[in-house]
């Protein structure tokens, strides 16, 4: 059984009977079938399924809303602004579709030269729970736009986001077999790669998570996209907008309690300004309510899971010499043991601590002073992850100088933890390899056909 626990409650909220080997087999075979017909489907058809099963899944929405809450943490005030996020990404990618079209290769006398882009065939999208429908998207209506079949596998703590998906393209009216939710354990998953059952992988998960697709894939020439998170920094300069980059900060550091790949999970301020940005940033983040998701008033839910709040917990006790500002009594819903965690604001910090070095993913984050720009971007550097990193800065063009010295998929400059969908979405070292969204994205979906046409002799 694969089950979903809730961390607003500890109980089963959902679980499902894990696809047999046998029901495993006849998904692959309709796929396959299903993706035939389907690379030669027009464009514009193709663009019709998609928006359709967008509107479908909005129509959803009331009752998305509080399952993402359950299942997840995240407080119900929030949960219609994935669904937002969610069709922006899939409305835009359908809206490029030209991007699939033939690349033309210029005049040459006597002949027609273009290079075609086809389908790769059936896409693998494995998918997260701490965005579940945001990051599936990425994939999933790209993949089907440029004619492939899609399996998704989602994570088991959002289950039902995973049949979500299959009800939206259900009722949209997609042909059997081109775009599945299959249940699936991580043997099963890494099976059918091993297999060469798929033609391409996209992952967004854990580094562990990325090495263990890329071993099952090893020999098979599978394509694997991995997003596999992030240490992303923020580096507040003496002329940023202190109260502009405060607000963003920390909404960048405790939205979705600290659960995104792109959040912020490490400051360095200008000294000249650190103290009063430390000031405004402790004094904005006691204003968060931790509570229950389904209530309204709620601003911080709990962490997905317990085992994700305990290990910041562990990394804020072990960074010796380091300070905790905010008192955990301030959030009474705070208990060890428990998913419920207070956000944490901590100085007196150095690249000596895992705090500062890998991976939080949860409500906390560590400030810095340093002196100068040099020393800022060193440090940004100085970690195995490159997703994002913002500069808060009135200067465009220190903004676009330091970007260029920056290890990182994405350079913000005043905004932080947010995708766009005109923009690849990539990261460096450990956060992975290859792209989704924008024109970019459509090429690791797409294999170039070259043709070379003699018209007269």
């Amino acid at each position: 059984m694969i089950r979903c626990v809730s961390p607003v409650d500890g109980r089963v909220y959902a679980e499902r009977q894990a696809d047999s080997g046998a029901e495993i087999e006849a998904a692959l075979a309709m796929a396959r079938a299903a993706r035939r017909d389907w690379r030669r489907t027009p464009i514009a058809e193709r663009a019709r399924l998609c928006l359709a099963a967008v509107d479908a899944m909005l129509a959803m929405r009331d009752e998305i809303v509080p399952e993402l809450a359950w299942q997840m943490g995240r407080p119900v005030r929030y949960g219609a602004g994935e669904l937002r996020g969610f069709e922006e990404r899939a409305c835009h990618m359908v809206a490029i579709a030209e991007a699939l079209r033939f690349i033309e290769s210029g005049p040459k006398d006597k002949f027609s030269r273009f290079v075609a882009r086809e389908p790769l065939g059936l896409v693998l999208v494995i998918a997260p729970w701490n965005y579940p429908y945001l990051t599936a998207v990425n994939s999933v209506v790209p993949a089907l736009m440029a004619g492939n079949a899609v399996i998704l596998k989602h994570a088991a703590q959002t289950l039902l986001v995973g049949e979500r998906f299959q009800q939206a393209f259900d009722r949209a009216g997609a042909p059997q077999g081109l775009m599945q939710t299959l249940t699936l354990t991580h043997a099963a998953t890494a099976a059918i790669i091993s297999a060469r059952q798929v033609d391409q992988v996209n992952i967004t998960g854990s580094v562990l998570g990325g090495q263990e697709i890329e071993k099952a894939a090893a020999g098979t020439f599978t394509g694997i996209g991995l997003e596999l998170g992030g240490k992303d920094p923020a580096y507040v300069r003496a002329d940023a907008d202190l109260p502009q980059a405060i607000e963003n900060l920390v909404d960048g550091s405790f939205f979705n309690s600290g659960q995104s790949c792109c959040g912020i999970e490490r400051i360095y301020v200008q000294k000249d300004r650190y103290h009063d940005f430390v000031d405004g940033f402790v004094e904005l983040t006691k204003t968060y309510v931790l509570g229950d998701p389904l209530a309204e008033a709620t601003t911080l839910g709990p962490m997905a899971r317990a085992s994700g709040a305990d290990l910041v917990r562990r990394q804020i006790a072990a960074s010796a010499g380091a300070k905790a500002l905010i008192d955990p009594r301030l959030f009474p819903k705070d208990a060890s043991g428990t998913p419920y965690l207070a956000p944490q604001v901590v100085v007196d910090v150095d690249h000596q601590m895992s705090l500062m070095r890998e991976e939080s993913f949860g409500p906390v984050v560590g400030i810095m002073p340093v002196a100068d720009d040099d020393e800022a971007v060193r440090l940004m550097n100085d970690s195995p992850y490159g997703l994002t990193a913002s500069i808060w800065t009135r200067d465009a063009d220190a903004a676009t100088r330091l970007g260029a010295e920056i290890e990182t998929g994405t350079v913000f400059m005043n905004r932080c933890d947010y995708l766009d969908p005109a923009l690849a979405w990539t990261g460096v070292k450990d956060t992975g390899r290859g792209a989704t969204l924008s024109r970019v994205g459509y090429e690791t979906l797409t294999r170039p056909k070259s043709y070379h046409l003699r018209l007269a002799f």
